[in-house]
């Protein structure tokens, strides 16, 4: 078998960096047992309380409590030693080091519940700074869909609650949605779109700030072209996948799902059961449950009725009659030749 040709980034030595931090003398004694631990060799440096040297990084500690890391394995030291065995809390200084942009004055924009047969989708904008955002980090704001829904909500209170902080939802209810989703030529992306703008624009009114992080859920810019039509020609919206990397897209990634799971909480009691997250088995076994209990029509209080699986739901209940929806889309046959 032939060779893989080298990638010449695989073989670019990782680039030398410094992080700095301020200790206490405990977390000082800490740093010092790790580094012995790890039978580093002391280093002299003058004015330095101790001075550590490996192959790939270096670690000086300073009687002011000052401590500077540099070198090849800068971030491996500050992920593995000073957030695990020294500090214990994230890397807050290095990521101001190296992603000063999330500190700055911004907006980020988000959404939940695209994907799911049953409930609303949930656009939501946020709008933070530096304090704000270091507190998040602190607290472990992160891509809501790697939170448990009990700590989502815990989340979506502290980000509501900071200071200087501005959260704006925009969700139409069940019977708007389906309204509007079942009309001729509907797109959920460009309903997904005016709902970003909305929440933005009101977001911006109350504060503003010239840029703005969205979490890309399409390659056409729509979310632009709406804000372009609400007069907002001067704010700089970017758009990329991973967003949620940025703490503030992860702050309204938060805001979002909490807001789709009280929303979910408010279905579910009405339905007499927990509805199902998701498209799949477990939901359309309850989609169909809940025809048989209160009709087909009443599908439409609960669901997203342009889904493939509600029309499906419908179909193999006999209902279409009460509940006429349009047959979807063939499915598109992917065939290698």
């Amino acid at each position: 078998m032939p060779k893989r040709p080298a990638d010449p980034a695989e073989d670019k030595p990782k680039a030398l960096t410094t992080y700095t931090l301020k200790l206490d003398d405990g977390q000082m004694a800490k740093l010092r047992a790790a580094c012995a631990a790890r039978h580093w060799e002391p280093a002299e440096v003058p004015d330095a309380r101790f001075a550590f040297k490996a192959p790939k990084v270096s670690v000086t500690a300073y009687e002011s409590g000052k401590v500077v890391v540099a070198g090849r394995d800068t971030e491996e030291f500050v992920q593995n030693v000073l957030e695990t065995e020294v500090t214990g809390t994230p890397r807050l200084g290095y990521d101001e080091v190296h992603h000063p942009e999330w500190f700055e004055p911004h907006a980020g924009l988000d959404e939940s519940g695209k994907g799911d047969l049953f409930g609303p989708v949930v656009a939501a904008t946020v709008i933070a700074e530096g304090a704000a955002v270091r507190a998040w980090l602190k607290a472990g704001v992160r891509d809501s869909k790697t939170i448990v829904d009990a700590q989502i909500i815990k989340l979506d209170e502290l980000i509501r609650a900071t200071p200087g902080v501005v959260v704006e939802t925009c969700a139409c209810g069940m019977a708007k949605y389906n309204e509007l989703m079942l009309k001729p030529h509907a797109n959920l992306n460009r309903l997904l779109a005016w709902q970003h703008a909305t929440a933005l624009e009101q977001a911006l009114q109350k504060k503003w700030v010239p840029r703005g992080l969205l979490d890309q859920f399409t390659k056409q810019p729509l979310v632009q072209r709406e804000l372009k039509k609400k007069g907002l020609e001067r704010f700089d919206l970017a758009m990329r996948t991973k967003a949620e990397e940025d703490p503030v897209v992860a702050a309204a990634s938060v805001v979002a799902r909490a807001e789709f799971v009280r929303i979910m909480h408010g279905l579910s009691r009405e339905f007499g059961d927990k509805l199902q997250k998701g498209a799949g088995a477990p939901a359309k076994a309850q989609a169909a449950h809940l025809i048989g209990k209160f009709g087909a029509r009443a599908l439409g209080r609960f669901a997203k009725l342009h889904f493939r699986t509600a029309y499906e739901v419908v179909a193999a209940a006999g209902r279409l009659d009460e509940l006429p929806l349009p047959v979807p889309k063939e499915k598109t046959e992917w065939r290698r030749d």
